[in-house]
């Protein structure tokens, strides 16, 4: 009766009442009518208990009110979850997924995979391109030939077939002759030419694609060596794992005149160690001459100058010789001094030729690694050189009408 007189009164706030109604909502199993009694709410209390009536008795966890409702929805809702999200002890939690090697990597190193992505993509791209625009160009020339045949009669078609038959031959005669030369050549450089040697042994520092660009600058290299005037004699050390893997399948690997070992230089060469010269920008010592009874060591790495000082560390706990080509007394680099294994064996093999430093740098280096003077520079030697031509020509040319005038 208390409580029954406590709604009655009508003058109590709303907080007092809902703590009241609740702890009745708690005690009791069924709620009773109430008389009609009117309160601060929107709706009268009948309206609010209509719900509870004995035909549809209440959960102990139900409240006739919206309010209260709500809080209580609130609050089972997170056990709820809780119960489904945390399995019993006797359940086993699946671990979650490794992440993948895309998740593992930083923001910029995924730019970076997905920009050398795109790059492969466009590549493959333009060699499909360029393999089907010559495989139309091969079958339009083979269409005017045939035109060509079937316009002529049977002796100029057959003079025609001839002359081409000799003109192919001529040009296997000459190619097999440069062949020739070119053994010839690698041949004499086994026994007496300069040795350059690239080390293989920084593999293990340089991505698949790294690794394929250093073989492509490898094939270069010999490529180059072949055609030179004065070519040396090529060494690759430490020749093991995915770069060997890589270099066999080269078409005609098995043929080049070089040397291939699979150790390290400083075991296939250890007895002459003390002539061994390891090439690189951090060395002091600056390179004057090529001396023929030196080895001169090349690092075979690609690493986008992610290895600063990794070459000058190696030879200095080996105990050998350091230096540097003369880059600087030449021209100024527009940026570090690092240039790639292709570029540095074509230096050595334009000086072998030349003689002459700055004229194999400016040949051999790239504009736009070179500073704006010396590109300017360049450019007037090469206009010099230009004129000097030109006034030959004059002269020449001088000199065979001057007959005729007489």
């Amino acid at each position: 009766m208390k409580d029954f007189c406590f709604f009655r009164e009508g003058r109590a706030d709303n907080e007092t009442m809902t703590h009241r109604v609740f702890h009745l909502l708690g005690t009791t199993s069924s709620f009773l009518r109430l008389p009609t009694c009117k309160i601060s709410n929107r709706c009268s209390f009948r309206r609010q208990t209509k719900a509870l009536s004995p035909k549809a008795p209440a959960s102990s966890t139900s409240s006739p009110f919206p309010r209260l409702r709500k809080m209580q929805t609130m609050e089972t809702t997170p056990n709820d979850q809780n119960s489904t999200e945390n399995p019993t002890n006797d359940q086993a939690i699946p671990p979650p997924p490794p992440p993948t090697a895309t998740q593992s990597l930083s923001k910029n190193a995924q730019k970076k995979l997905l920009k050398q992505q795109r790059f492969e993509t466009k590549k493959a791209e333009k060699k499909a391109a360029a393999k089907e625009q010559k495989k139309r160009e091969a079958e339009r020339k083979r269409k005017e030939w045939e035109e060509k045949l079937e316009s002529l009669d049977e002796e100029e078609r057959s003079k025609l077939i001839e002359s081409r038959r000799g003109l192919r031959k001529e040009r296997m005669a000459k190619r097999s002759e440069e062949r020739e030369g070119k053994i010839e050549r690698l041949t004499r450089a086994k026994e007496h030419g300069q040795n350059i040697v690239i080390d293989l042994e920084f593999s293990h520092l340089m991505s698949p694609n790294e690794i394929h660009s250093l073989v492509q600058q490898i094939m270069y290299c010999y490529a180059v060596n072949g055609r030179s005037t004065s070519p040396g004699h090529l060494w690759l050390t430490g020749c093991n794992g995915e770069i060997e893997s890589q270099l066999q399948r080269l078409p005609g690997f098995d043929k080049w005149i070089i040397e291939k070992e699979n150790r390290s230089y400083i075991e296939a060469l250890q007895a002459h160690k003390d002539n061994l010269v390891y090439l690189t920008a951090d060395a002091e010592t600056m390179l004057d001459e090529l001396d023929p009874n030196k080895l001169y060591i090349v690092g075979g790495l690609v690493d986008r100058n992610r290895w600063k000082g990794i070459t000058m560390k190696k030879a200095n706990d080996q105990g050998i010789q350091t230096a540097k080509l003369p880059i600087g007394n030449y021209l100024k680099m527009s940026s570090s001094q690092v240039l790639t294994v292709n570029q540095v064996i074509e230096i050595l093999l334009k000086f072998l030729e030349t003689r002459d430093w700055k004229a194999s740098f400016f040949q051999v280096i790239p504009q736009r690694k070179r500073f704006e003077a010396d590109s300017e520079e360049c450019e007037e030697v090469e206009e010099e050189e230009n004129g000097e031509k030109d006034d030959q020509f004059e002269r020449k040319k001088i000199c065979i009408e001057s007959p005729s005038h007489g």
